[in-house]
């Protein structure tokens, strides 16, 4: 697998994706355990100072999964608000963890829970809170 690209997360996502990773049960430990991993990895910032190109949470995502050549456009967010979200994508998902911190152009080698792993890359980030100027939301 070759490395990752370097991630940038909000503190407040940090801070409330460490709640969710603390909490999180038997079904959602995979998931947990790489989202730590990801947090562990990336550069912690405050929210005014995340760049406009970096998926942070409640940002809406142009990403192609280059496993299955398939294009998608989904809303990154906190499993409690997927219901209400359309487009969602639980950070919580396989698919959703992989998709924090990263910036337009950058791919991921992703681990999927049954096994094997899929290819991520970020192509437009069409919405972003920070760029909004909600830094708290």
């Amino acid at each position: 697998m070759p490395p990752r690209p370097p991630i940038l997360i909000n503190r407040l996502d940090a801070e409330r994706l460490q709640r969710l990773i603390d909490n999180a049960d038997g079904k959602d430990r995979f998931v947990a355990d790489c989202l730590e991993e990801e947090l562990e990895r990336g550069e912690v910032i405050d929210p005014q100072e995340i760049p406009a190109d970096v998926v942070s949470m409640n940002s809406q995502v142009q990403f192609t999964d280059l496993t299955r050549n398939r294009q998608m456009i989904r809303t990154l967010v906190y499993p409690h608000s997927l219901a209400a979200t359309e487009d969602g994508i639980s950070v919580m998902a396989p698919i959703g963890a992989g998709l924090i911190g990263l910036r337009i152009g950058d791919e991921i080698d992703w681990p999927l829970p049954e096994g094997g792993e899929t290819r991520l890359r970020i192509d437009a980030i069409l919405w972003q809170p920070e760029r909004e100027g909600q830094f708290h939301r």
